[in-house]
């Protein structure tokens, strides 16, 4: 298997990292343990799957030496027509070795790693009290870096009972649906219908078809204008901001972790009763969360409306890439400063009808796309200064990561809680990921450690929240 050069989106968190923000994803799966060596037999299921698990095996290597370059050019003048040959000829020859070359210098690629070993990044633990606890001690600990950037540490619980793993993904590495994959293929098989074939994407030549001129102008000029859009939505956002200090911090370099579980039913009679979709409702029970937490802190929620970025997938079932981020998203104003908690949803579910209605490539949330335009040298050298940035662009994330509707298990032991773990971006102390999973809905929260040592407390709220606004719309 050849060096597969990353995507820009991919290449964009592979600079944004630093060692005080890690760039990881991740999910804190807990599990009921069938017997006092689950947890043993967890690890070495594991490790023996990982080892079959393509994905698994990939490093990301930086390309900073020019032998891409030079590949390029040998590669173009092998496709130049040889004495004699029609030009019709060497124009059918494909440019994917020349574009990958080029296009590497400054940049990264995956590539299988020789000295791959499992037991690298699958490991057991000492027996734990609390979960959270240690999930947040290691979510503060970047990925290693020269190999394949994942994880799968095993937990299990004092007195036996149950074993947790936080399995941890490098966004260069999957976004979530990509992570869920991964973790999928290391929970014990299932009798699934096979994925239909990827279509096979079309030969692409050294020039374009002259028939296909007027449409790549189109598209030039479309992108051009997206960007400019993007950009002056942005600048708007950051007019008459309306954060709380609370949800800004230096960083510390720690971490900190909660969840909070939720039943799928009520969140539904919300939903039925009020309007909007199981996404609305648990947006705005996140803003229902934060006005309970900084009222009861003392930071206070008068007029405060922070900004959250709502990723968007754009990847799709069977015809979007194997690897590399498919991501635009939305920004919409938490209402948190509304106390009537129906008004709090309604307002929620204007600011998502209204994004929805936009589209994901426009607007404030879609600035991810930018990156698609953006040269493998500028993500190396303006990474650490886009990370800086995000505080402009967004005050909290709100991401929702899907997960299969059938249980899954891990050597005969069912999954009975997970709890998806985003990273947090540089100048934030809060990030917010919901999951549903068999009946329930599941918030993983991450917070900095130091500015945020109140973290249970707004696990709680949510809770709190969904049982004020199911009796509220049960009335």
């Amino acid at each position: 298997m050849t060096a597969d050069p990353l995507a820009p989106l991919d290449l964009a968190f592979w600079n944004l990292e630093s060692a005080g923000h890690p760039m990881h994803l991740a999910a804190l799966g807990v599990f009921s343990a069938g017997s006092p060596s689950a947890a043993a037999h967890a690890v070495d299921l594991l490790a023996a799957r990982a080892a079959a698990v393509p994905g698994l095996r990939m490093r990301i290597r930086d390309t900073w030496q020019p032998l891409g370059l030079r590949r390029s050019l040998s590669a173009l003048r092998r496709s130049l027509p040889a004495p004699g040959e029609p030009l019709t000829a060497a124009l059918g020859r494909p440019l994917t070795s020349v574009v990958r070359g080029s296009l590497a210098f400054g940049g990264a690629a995956r590539e299988p790693d020789p000295g791959f070993d499992p037991l690298d990044h699958v490991r057991l633990h000492t027996p734990v009290a609390d979960f959270h606890a240690t999930a947040g001690e290691l979510m503060g600990r970047p990925l290693e870096r020269t190999r394949p950037p994942w994880e799968a540490h095993v937990l299990p619980e004092e007195g036996g009972a149950r074993f947790a793993v936080l399995f941890k993904f490098h966004h260069a590495l999957a976004d979530g649906l990509r992570a869920l994959t991964l973790a999928a293929a290391l929970m014990d098989p299932m009798d699934l219908p096979a994925p239909r074939p990827r279509p096979a994407p079309p030969p692409r030549g050294l020039l374009p078809d002259v028939r296909d001129v007027p449409g790549l102008v189109r598209d030039a000029l479309s992108d051009a204008g997206r960007a400019l859009d993007i950009g002056a939505a942005v600048a708007r956002s950051t007019l008459d901001m309306r954060s709380s200090p609370a949800l800004t911090c230096a960083p510390s370099g720690t971490r900190r972790t909660a969840g909070a579980v939720v039943d799928l039913d009520e969140v539904h009679r919300i939903r039925k009763s009020a309007g909007g979709t199981v996404n609305d409702v648990t947006i705005a029970v996140v803003a229902g969360a934060l006005r309970r937490w900084l009222d009861e802190r003392g930071d206070g929620s008068e007029g405060v409306a922070p900004r959250a970025l709502i990723p968007v997938s754009r990847r799709r079932p069977r015809t979007a890439h194997p690897q590399g981020n498919r991501l635009s998203g939305y920004v919409i104003r938490l209402p948190v400063d509304e106390k009537d908690p129906v008004t709090r949803l309604t307002r929620v579910r204007t600011a998502m009808d209204r994004n929805k209605e936009a589209g994901p490539h426009r607007g404030a949330g879609a600035v991810a796309l930018l990156a698609e335009h953006v040269p493998p040298l500028g993500h190396r050298l303006g990474g650490p200064l886009l990370g800086q940035a995000a505080r402009l662009w967004f005050d909290v994330l709100v991401t929702s990561v899907p997960l299969p509707g059938f249980g899954l298990k891990l050597g005969g032991d069912p999954l009975g809680a997970v709890f998806p773990l985003a990273p947090l971006a540089p100048g934030h102390s809060l990030a917010i990921a919901v999951s549903t999973y068999r009946g329930s809905v599941h918030y993983g929260l991450v917070a900095d450690g130091a500015a945020v040592p109140d973290l249970d407390r707004l696990a709680r709220a949510l809770t709190e929240e969904v049982t004020t606004l199911a009796a509220v719309c049960d009335h």
